[in-house]
């Protein structure tokens, strides 16, 4: 566990305006840490007695005191000498504030180094003046270029180790800025520097009089801090939706993160991938007054609707009017990959950006890129510290922004075996199968007439959840007789159910479509799920028969009703088609007791609040 006292944050400055974050990253053992903690000392940023206690721990322990420790407070740290987590630190020149993410340089932490910079503003890579460019420092280069961190400064190290030679420094800055010339990469400067002895950090050299640039708190305060996010379309990351019940107090609260943009009441907001839409009534805070107006790196923020509408966690709003967040279950990404086995198709991880999450899988590769040697190649996996430009297939429609737009909603990481394996940035959405679907979906959902009776409502009286359960299988197989058996039982409880047999919907509210094969499919499978919507408003659990559901036509029914409740059942021993089963019921069950099986899935899935049998 990190020692608390390890990342203090000092009294506020006078300097007003926005924290400036500054990533600090560079190869292991290279002199992040000693140049963070003795620019920490020499801006007289450290509490009182800070540098007493590190010194004499230093004394305690029989070792040579370094600045790094102030800054590597973990056990793990000071024994082996790498920086393991992105610690960061805060100081203040009398121009601003800052925040200095410590980003590891080990191989092994990449993945920390990715999500340390990940929203710096801009970046210090550092440089050892006696080892010169290694691996990792190409490695980071072109990370910090993937993530968007334009503006960075490298500093070169531990000149006092090299005598201050300029020929050392020069040969490092010519061989490092062609590297970066051929990823696209402008430095704003490149600084000889000395952590140990505080040369060119606060104060000038007098060892380097042939330098003419800037000190590294003189490039600091001249960062740019945008503040064109908030100017930019609006973006608000759901993380969830509390509702209150005491009291009488029935307020259902949208909590999140405005990540760009700004919000206030009265604006009409639309949520995607769902595509709900609901006016503002009134911004809330917990234990402050409430306000009229949020906007981009406020604190969590949330909000209430005037109409309730279902929403969850992962969806992103927007405001009418403005540019909305991309929606697709097929990207075009450029990515940076790290566990040990490579990525390759059909082997399937969780993809989370913003607040969502999905499962995912390697449609195909475009290009594998060597980000040491720039080297491309054409083959069809991602081997560990490779860059590849590629084609991702989701699970299921989430909403992103390309990176150019909104990089908290362009930016992705890639996890398996509760790991992080890899991140990158969205570079183009791509039409899927439901794209079509989905933008009839929009429009349906924001010009749709609400009732005054909220689902919530509905809920409670009918003592269930609406829900939409699918039962599949064979043409021989005994779904028509489960699903019927199951509304049989359920009606006897007081349920309120209805079963739909596919025929019953084909030569009824499907009568006038003469179109048949394969596209008239999909179709017919869209007005299906438009019906199963308006009942699952009317708070139904609606049990719907169909020969032979293949993945497409879930994916479809999903896309349209949007919500947590579609479950799939396929009746039969062998599943004939390539669509993803909640619950299979063997051949031999009989009737009775595949009744009981399904009751028993409903009541686990939260669909029947109470069993009554």
């Amino acid at each position: 566990m990190r020692d608390p006292k390890a990342n203090w944050e000092p009294a506020p400055a006078a300097a007003a305006g926005p924290r400036v974050s500054i990533a600090v990253v560079g190869h292991v053992d290279h002199g992040k840490s000693t140049v963070v903690g003795r620019l920490l000392a020499d801006t007289h940023s450290l509490p009182d007695g800070k540098l007493a206690q590190v010194k004499a721990l230093c004394e305690r322990t029989s070792k040579p005191f370094e600045y790094a420790f102030i800054v590597d407070a973990l056990t793990d740290e000071r024994s082996q000498g790498i920086t393991i987590d992105a610690a960061r630190t805060f100081f203040s020149s009398a121009k601003r504030d800052y925040v200095l993410i410590d980003a590891p340089g080990h191989i092994e932490f990449l993945k920390n180094m990715v999500t340390g910079a990940s929203r710096a503003d801009a970046a210090l890579l550092v440089i050892d003046a006696r080892e010169g460019v290694q691996q990792n420092s190409k490695r980071h280069g072109y990370l910090l270029s993937m993530l968007g961190v334009q503006q960075i400064a490298v500093l070169i190290s531990k000149m006092d180790l090299v005598d201050y030679a300029r020929e050392a420094f020069e040969q490092i800055v010519r061989e490092y800025r062609t590297f970066l010339g051929q990823i696209g990469v402008r430095v704003l400067h490149f600084i000889p520097v000395s952590g140990a002895r505080g040369d060119n950090l606060a104060s000038r050299s007098a060892q380097m009089d042939w330098y003419p640039g800037p000190t590294v708190l003189e490039m600091l305060d001249d960062v740019r801090v945008s503040q064109a996010n908030v100017d930019q379309p609006m973006r608000f990351l759901v993380q969830d939706v509390y509702k209150f019940t005491r009291s009488g107090d029935e307020r259902r609260i949208v909590a999140g993160e405005i990540v760009s943009g700004r919000l206030k009441v009265g604006d009409q907001v639309v949520f995607y991938p769902s595509g709900k839409s609901a006016r503002v009534k009134a911004i809330e805070g917990f234990n402050m007054p409430s306000r009229m107006e949020v906007r981009a790196a406020s604190s969590a923020v949330g909000f209430t609707l005037e109409d309730q509408i279902y929403i969850t966690r992962g969806e992103v709003a927007s405001l009418l009017g403005q540019p909305r967040p991309e929606v697709s279950t097929r990207l075009r990404a450029k990515l940076f990959w790290l566990a040990p086995a490579p990525l390759k198709p059909k082997h399937e991880y969780l993809l989370r950006i913003g607040s969502a999450k999905t499962r995912m899988q390697l449609e195909h590769v475009v290009r594998v890129l060597d980000a040491v040697t720039l080297a491309a190649s054409d083959k069809q996996q991602v081997d560990r510290h490779e860059v590849a430009d590629c084609v991702l297939e989701l699970k299921k429609g989430i909403a992103f922004d390309v990176l150019s737009v909104t990089p908290e909603t362009g930016r992705f990481v890639i996890v398996g075996d509760h790991r992080i394996c890899g991140g990158g940035i969205v570079q183009e959405r791509l039409d899927d199968r439901q794209s079509e679907t989905r933008e009839k979906v929009f429009l349906r959902n924001f010009k749709w007439e609400r009732s005054d009776i909220t689902p919530e409502l509905r809920s409670e009286v009918y003592n269930q959840k609406p829900a939409l359960l699918l039962i599949t299988g064979t043409a021989q197989s005994q779904r028509k007789a489960l699903a019927k058996g199951l509304e049989k039982r359920l009606f006897a409880e007081g349920k309120t159910v209805y079963y739909l047999g596919m025929g019953s919907f084909l030569y009824g509210v499907d009568a006038d479509e003469k179109a048949h094969g394969p596209e008239a499919r999909v179709g017919h499978i869209r007005r299906l799920a438009e019906v199963a919507n308006i009942l699952l408003d009317a708070g139904i659990l609606l049990i719907v028969t169909a020969r032979e559901l293949r993945r497409e036509d879930v994916e479809t029914i999903k896309t349209v009703v949007y919500s947590d409740d579609v479950h799939v059942v396929w009746s039969g021993d062998s599943i004939t088609t390539d669509v993803e089963c909640d619950l299979q019921l063997p051949d031999d069950l009989d009737v009775e007791s595949g009744i009981g099986e399904l009751k028993t899935f409903l009541h686990k899935s939260g669909v029947i609040f109470k069993p009554n049998w």
